[in-house]
């Protein structure tokens, strides 16, 4: 069996800058390219306030739900800029989406009480609707997210606040460099989260590029992810059993086997 069973393969990652280097070092180590061309940028939200007005006052709730390591980043630098120690009382229980929000979290120095079995929104609201009922709830997330979480906390009586941390945009220059990606020629298409692959489909647009892509396999880091390239069109040819990026790295390794 090769040791770089994606030997020759071009690979697209479409994380923010700054969160591509493991994904395509991961990539590398298995002998494809990865060709970066980053289609989600990070900025502040419309309003802090309600962002704020939360972090003031965290006594009140008895949950904080962060979805990803951005989220908690976000507070983070938001805490510091409002000159706040990011020190919840002890009543406040933590809830993650995926291991590596929970590490960013401790990182952080937050204290994480409940992280997921998988990584999907879904499987949070199921292991927390048990804990929740009457209870209060402040959901930190990226502004425009999908409303599942707070949508299944309310039915089972919670009391939900849900405060953005940051926006997801396209960058400027994404069309241009996805236009000269694909002239250069792509194999497969990586994934990782909704928002990837409606700011590609985005790019894709304003570069005057059919999406999907004509000879590209999607690989999906998850069910939410797939199900919104479905909607867009393009049924993933491999997703991951895990939903984290060794999990997706797998997806495309058990893909090129086929």
């Amino acid at each position: 069996m090769s040791t770089v069973p994606l030997s020759g393969r071009r690979v697209l990652v479409t994380r923010a800058a700054h969160q591509a280097s493991k994904l395509s070092d991961g990539l590398r180590a298995l002998g494809a390219e990865p060709v970066e061309v980053p289609i989600i940028e990070l900025r502040p939200p419309a309003s802090f306030d309600p962002l704020d007005h939360a972090l003031r006052q965290l006594e009140r709730y008895d949950w904080l739900i962060l979805t990803s390591a951005n989220t908690v980043r976000a507070i983070a630098d938001r805490a510091a800029d409002l000159k706040l120690r990011l020190e919840p009382p002890a009543s406040l229980k933590i809830a993650a989406i995926g291991d590596a929000t929970a590490a960013a979290a401790r990182k952080a120095g937050l204290a994480v009480t409940l992280v997921p079995e998988s990584y999907v929104a879904e499987s949070l609201t199921k292991g927390l609707t048990s804990l929740v009922s009457g209870r209060r709830i402040l959901l930190a997330r990226a502004a425009i997210a999908r409303d599942v979480i707070p949508a299944v906390l309310r039915q089972v009586g919670a009391e939900v606040d849900v405060a953005d941390a940051y926006r997801n945009v396209m960058p400027e220059g994404a069309p241009e460099q996805l236009r000269r990606a694909l002239a250069a020629g792509i194999n497969a298409v990586t994934f990782t989260s909704s928002s990837s692959a409606t700011h590609l489909a985005d790019a894709a647009r304003a570069a005057g590029i059919k999406f999907p892509f004509a000879g590209a396999s999607a690989v999906s880091i998850g069910p939410i992810t797939s199900q919104t390239l479905r909607e867009l069109g393009w049924e993933p040819a491999a997703e991951a059993s895990v939903s984290d990026i060794p999990g997706l790295i797998d997806a495309l390794v058990q893909l090129s086997r086929r």
